[in-house]
Formats: C-alpha cells, structure tokens, sequence
C-alpha cells in the first residue's frame, strides 16, 4: 500500500464523486466544499496520475476509460471506508444520529424533541434532515424515521403510526365551507410530490377530485400549509404536518374525517448495529410522544389502518 502515500485522499473522494454522481456540481454538493474545490482536486489527482480521468465538454464530465475502471474499486473503498467510521460511532450510550425528512423534522420533531431532552438528558441527538435513503449499516445514522408502505427487507423496520389524511384552510376560508362538495368551490393548494390524492378523502363522501378547482402549487408540503395558513386556499394535510397549527387556530379542520392513506410512519435501525439503550430509549419516546401529540377529533377514524 505504499504507492497510496503519493495520493490525497481528497482527491480520490472528489474524483470517485465526480464518477459516480455525473458532476462536479453534485459532487461538491456531496462533499461540502465548493465547485472550484472539486475542480482543483480532481486536476491534482489527473496530475498525480499522469493520465486524464474525465474529459470535459461544455459543462458537462464524462469519464475516459481510465476513470471507468477506477471507479468501482474507488467507490468500494470509500463505502469501507464509511462503514470503519461507522462502526466506532455506533453503540453509544450517550449519542443519536436521526435521519428524518425535513418536513416530518420541521413541523413536528422540532417542537416535541425538547420533551425528549428533557426526560433523557444523557443523550445527545443529532438531526439529519434529508429526502436521501440512508442505509444505517453503512453509515453513521442511528435511526430513520421514514414515511411508506414498508416493509424494508434486510432492515429493522417498526410502523410508528398510518398517515391520515384531512383538509385544512384558514379559518376565514373554513367559514365558506358547510359540506364536503363546498371544498370544490375554493382554490386548491396541491404538493405534486405527494404519495397520495385528494380522492383519499374526498372518496368517502362519494366524490372525485373532478369537483376540485386550480389552486397554488409548491414543491414542499411545508410551504403548501403555510399557504393554507396566508388563506391562499385548501390543502390536504397530513397529521404530523399539520397538527400544531390547527391546535394554535392556524388553520381550521372544516371536517373530522381523517382517512388512512395506506403509508406509514417507520423507525428503521441497521440489523448489524447493537440495540442500544439510547435507542431503545428514543424508540419509547418516539411511539408515545406520536399517539400523544396528534389528538383525534370524534369521528376521525373512519377507514382503518
């Protein structure tokens, strides 16, 4: 291994990132470091090597055929790279990493994590919000928390809670609607990222999303129920999303109807990392503090989970 002391392992990074993410703008995303960064680090390793690795067209990198056959054994030694750091951070009695999305991480864990600091001061939790599939055996998560259908093979997979389901709008709004068809009189807020469709609700009443009128889109189900909240019309909410604006009279729940969508809420844990009690803690807190914080009206559960 001695011909390794002539390379950086920045470099290696950078260029195994390059290859396998198709830019150097992603790569340096990955990274944490700037887009001139990865440029200087990749010319550095080209240079070191005596050879090119990507050929560069317009604004686009394409690996030569040097870069194609270093490429599966780079990024293989940087996933056993990962899991060796992996390995000296799991089994702390002290330490969470939690990978959560950033909308379930913004409306809800955020405001319901100081209960759990409290009642577990030893413990330290670290938050990661990201869409990103996290793999707990390869890296240096503790715990995801995840929504879907499940279950997750080659996993440790729990369902925390079903997702329901329900409209919300601002309180000005509420006051025009009498019964469920007077919501296709209003203006829509839709989220085309959504895992389901308004006819999750609307179906129990014997409606179609026919009814429904053009409404505000947002890429984030965050900035839909902040729209709901400026009145800018209705949207269909999610419980964890929305729980805490209609208790603070954000926004109103013209209906108690709230539907199972067939998704779930998940605590998934890696099958080769020890069960800790700092886990095993959070895993308790987590269930109750879910089924504690939502707080279903009369007549919510009308579909079963």
């Amino acid at each position: 291994m001695k011909n390794l002391n002539q390379f950086h392992l920045s470099g290696l990074r950078a260029v195994e990132a390059v290859a396998r993410l198709g830019s150097i703008k992603a790569a340096a995303e990955e990274l944490g470091v700037t887009v001139g960064a990865v440029s200087q680090q990749v010319q550095k390793t080209e240079d070191q090597l005596g050879v090119q690795l990507f050929e560069r067209q317009n604004r686009a990198v394409l690996p030569t055929a040097h870069m194609l056959g270093m490429q599966p054994h780079l990024t293989s030694a940087m996933s056993s790279l990962a899991a060796a750091i992996a390995t000296t951070r799991r089994g702390r009695e002290d330490a969470l990493t939690i990978s959560v999305a950033p909308v379930f991480a913004g409306k809800w864990l955020v405001w319901h994590l100081k209960a759990f600091n409290k009642k577990h001061p030893g413990i330290r939790v670290r938050v990661e919000a990201t869409i990103d599939l996290v793999d707990p055996d390869t890296s240096d998560v503790d715990l995801c928390i995840r929504v879907g259908r499940g279950p997750y093979p080659g996993l440790n997979a729990e369902k925390l809670l079903n997702q329901r389901v329900f409209p919300v709008c601002s309180p000005k709004l509420a006051a025009e609607i009498r019964e469920p068809a007077d919501i296709g009189k209003l203006p829509i807020i839709r989220d085309p990222g959504q895992m389901f469709t308004w006819n999750a609700w609307l179906s129990l009443f014997g409606l179609d999303e026919s009814i429904l009128q053009d409404g505000p889109t947002f890429s984030d189900g965050s900035l839909c129920l902040d729209a709901a909240i400026a009145g800018q019309g209705v949207f269909l909410a999610w419980e964890t999303l929305a729980v805490y604006a209609v208790k603070s009279g954000q926004v109103v729940s013209p209906f108690p109807e709230r539907p199972a969508t067939g998704l779930g809420y998940w605590l998934i844990s890696g099958t080769s990392a020890p069960r800790t009690k700092a886990k095993a803690a959070f895993g308790d807190w987590l269930r109750e503090e879910l089924q504690n914080s939502i707080g279903r009206p009369k007549g919510a559960d009308v579909a079963p989970g």
